[in-house]
């Protein structure tokens, strides 16, 4: 699962985007802008804060901005997903996050999503203010009902690791354990620790996930390219150990992807209506 700075852009005065999604699968990701999950149905695994829950219907869970994250849905799952700039939290409730990011049966959460779906569809007359003000209400009615601590930024090692993360997403063919370590500045044994906790994952899962995702990008942009070619450019040592890998991460092999599949790293910037027959991580309104 890759991860990468994501620069989310708004269309207007809004400060928040919604969507609702279908089955979602996103990869490994962090942005600074703050983002809310509502589970209308079914059951999804969230990985935010070196910590795996799972979220099952009326279930929220309330990411802070410069989290990293990812989430993969467990069943037939709908989730409803707000993303907002912080500065909507700190007008709201000053510099302050909760406790915990599990929010268990919040039953305000449907009711606003739809009225800021609403606003930001319309588009009448001052609807950014609206849909502004609507999100900083639902952030007042959480965060009063919750535990919360002061803001805790994250520490040199945690930056460090997003950097790292940034530059294997550039230059993922060539990356090594070896050389995460040296870009880190920590010993291997370290190194190989904080990953995994802070992750959830190992770092040679993390970088085939990367070289995956590069793959099923190269070859919808150029669907001549051959199979040796492609397990060449994503730096996969042989032929063997690509396929495999392929396999083990999509769950097709090379030539058997269906042409719906795509990874998720992040939410669109705009509010497009997904194809219903798409089977992964599809945006339905």
């Amino acid at each position: 699962m890759s991860v990468k700075h994501e620069q989310r852009t708004y269309n207007g005065e809004e400060r928040v985007w919604v969507g609702k999604y279908r089955n979602s699968h996103n990869l490994l990701h962090w942005h600074y802008d703050c983002e809310l999950l509502y589970v209308e149905r079914g059951r999804i695994d969230v990985f935010c804060g070196g910590k795996k829950y799972t979220l099952g219907a009326s279930d929220a869970m309330y990411i802070h901005s410069g989290e990293i994250h990812y989430m993969q849905a467990r069943e037939e799952t709908y989730l409803l997903v707000f993303i907002f700039k912080d500065e909507l939290v700190k007008r709201a409730c000053g510099d302050v996050r909760p406790f915990s990011p599990l929010i268990i049966g919040s039953e305000s959460i449907p009711d606003a999503y739809a009225y800021i779906k609403r606003e930001l569809s319309e588009k009448g007359e001052y609807y950014a203010q609206a849909a502004n003000a609507r999100t900083e209400l639902l952030i007042i009615d959480l965060f009063r009902n919750l535990p919360v601590t002061g803001n805790v930024h994250a520490d040199a090692s945690v930056n460090t690791l997003k950097k790292l993360l940034d530059d294997v997403e550039e230059n993922y063919a060539d990356y090594t354990f070896e050389k995460a370590a040296a870009f880190a500045g920590f010993s291997d044994a370290y190194f190989s620790r904080l990953f995994h906790k802070q992750l959830g994952m190992t770092f040679s899962q993390y970088l085939n996930n990367v070289r995956i995702k590069h793959a099923v990008a190269i070859m919808r942009a150029q669907p001549e390219v051959s199979m040796t070619e492609l397990s060449i450019k994503t730096g996969f040592s042989t032929i063997r150990n690509f396929n495999r890998m392929f396999r083990s991460i999509t769950g097709y092999s090379p030539r058997d992807l269906p042409p719906y599949f795509r990874f998720e790293d992040r939410y669109p910037d705009c509010d497009v209506s997904g194809d219903p027959t798409l089977e992964d991580c599809t945006l339905i309104e």
